[in-house]
């Protein structure tokens, strides 16, 4: 069986608290894009996992897509499998691309198996995986509250917009990125800055790590700059970093050029 993982952006990104467990309270709204990765499941003699595409650091037993596999294994038995992943979505970005890449070896599994798991309960094993697993089970546009895992319907159009999203080799850690982020409650609350022209939201819609991450990397600022001149609606850095996105009312720009180093994804919302 194959599927296509994809990325998601922060539309906005508020940290609004930092909570006993250690965790971050949190606003933001996760938004589904297609830069995608290919994962297939296939039955096999032994359990195999193998990579191919952009190099994922670290031990591949670490990986989690192998994890959600041994996740349901432990409830279900499953007979083994050999999992490949050709990775495309970029590392380190923001995009949750590793969080998805598990969050569909769960729905593959599910189907592969005929599991026949809600969408309910295969958000609660994602949730073991990552606070924001679980969002990929349904894939559709959120309010994100709380560590990122629980999950409020939000009426959001974004019809007519196109999007591109820009990588530029930047790896920043989710601890990196945390270390220096002072948590405040937020003065209006991002629901009700969602629901305003998209044009009014370079004024109002902030991801708090920005302010945090840009002095020491002032390319990011320059390349959310440089969207901006190039006639964006909107830009911003999703997550934690460091892909910058950028929303044009209509098509992106022919002649939005970067420079080869820098990874790009380009497409319709």
């Amino acid at each position: 069986m194959l599927d296509f993982p994809n990325a998601k952006l922060n539309l906005g990104l508020l940290v609004t608290a930092k909570r006993p467990d250690g965790f971050h309270n949190l606003e933001s709204c996760f938004y589904p894009v297609q830069w995608c990765d290919a994962l297939e499941v296939l039955p096999a003699p032994e359990e195999q996992f193998t990579m191919s595409g952009l190099p994922v650091p670290g031990n591949p037993d670490s990986n989690l897509c192998l994890k959600a596999y041994k996740l349901l294994q432990q409830d279900f038995k499953l007979p083994p499998v050999h999992l490949h992943l050709h990775k495309v979505i970029p590392m380190g970005a923001g995009l949750g691309g590793g969080s998805a890449d598990a969050a569909f070896t769960l729905k593959l599994l599910n189907t592969l198996f005929e599991l026949n798991l809600s969408e309910d309960t295969l958000e609660e094993y994602a949730r073991k995986l990552g606070s924001d697993c679980a969002f990929f089970i349904r894939n559709k546009p959120v309010l994100a509250v709380e560590k990122g895992d629980v999950f409020k319907p939000i009426d959001l159009n974004l019809k007519g917009y196109s999007c591109v999203v820009v990588y530029p080799g930047i790896h920043i850690t989710t601890a990196e990125a945390y270390g220096n982020i002072t948590p405040k409650a937020p003065e209006v609350g991002l629901e009700e800055l969602l629901q305003q022209d998209v044009k009014t939201w370079r004024h109002t819609l902030k991801n708090d790590f920005e302010e945090a991450l840009f002095p020491k990397y002032p390319a990011l600022a320059t390349l959310k700059e440089n969207l901006y001149e190039a006639g964006a609606a909107y830009a911003a850095m999703t997550g934690s970093g460091s892909a910058v996105y950028g929303l044009f009312k209509g098509e992106v720009p022919a002649n939005l050029i970067f420079p080869d180093n820098h990874l790009v994804w380009k497409g319709l919302l």
